[in-house]
């Protein structure tokens, strides 16, 4: 890859809400194009950890396409969970990744560690690997984390995943309840961009 400024960058994900935060995050004088475009479906995910299964997506895109990919993997960790649901927190929605579902079982399982989980602060964090290939090779990689807990019952209609039921850090509202210019300011994802801005702008 020579050196010199792209125009266009492929964001590998067919999750409406994180294209929309990658898309937002981006440079605008870089075009971002979906994986829907060109009718990709998401590979199969079977790494252990968020960095290999985001780099997994972005290899595989960047073949399929001959673009240079942005991919990311994320999910919410629980404590009492022993970190589930983890690279896992898409499927606990099922095959359609529900996440209605995903949060139900989320208290389900919460409920089975401890009755009384609700009478207490349970820690959670949220975590983002962003990694950028172009073919095979690694450009570059970041991971942010957003550090929280778990909201009694779900709040918000804002977001999308787990947001209804994440409480960040230092704040009384859930993601889900907050107004998305102010999420994307806090987020993991905009962590983990943060760390491949001066990267991305010389792009």
């Amino acid at each position: 890859m020579e050196n010199k400024k792209i125009k266009k960058i492929l964001i590998g994900t067919n999750n409406k809400g994180k294209l929309r935060e990658i898309r937002d995050l981006l440079p605008k004088r870089i075009k971002s194009l979906s994986t829907s475009a060109f009718n990709l479906k998401s590979p199969v995910e079977n790494g252990k950890t968020f960095e290999q299964n985001s780099l997994i997506k972005s290899k595989y895109f960047s073949k399929k396409t001959n673009l240079i990919c942005l991919a990311d993997d994320s999910g919410l960790e629980v404590d009492l969970l022993n970190k589930k649901p983890g690279i896992f927190s898409a499927r606990w929605g099922g095959k359609d990744s529900d996440f209605n579902k995903a949060i139900k079982k989320v208290y389900r399982e919460l409920s089975k560690k401890d009755r009384n989980w609700k009478k207490k602060k349970i820690k959670a964090r949220f975590v983002c690997s962003l990694s950028i290939c172009y073919l095979n090779k690694r450009i570059a990689s970041s991971t942010g984390i957003v550090h929280g807990f778990i909201s009694n019952e779900p709040k918000g209609t804002n977001g999308f995943g787990y947001d209804p039921i994440f409480i960040p850090k230092g704040y009384k509202k859930t993601f889900g309840e907050m107004k998305y210019s102010f999420k994307e300011r806090i987020s993991h994802r905009q962590k983990a961009f943060k760390k491949l801005q001066n990267f991305i702008a010389k792009l």
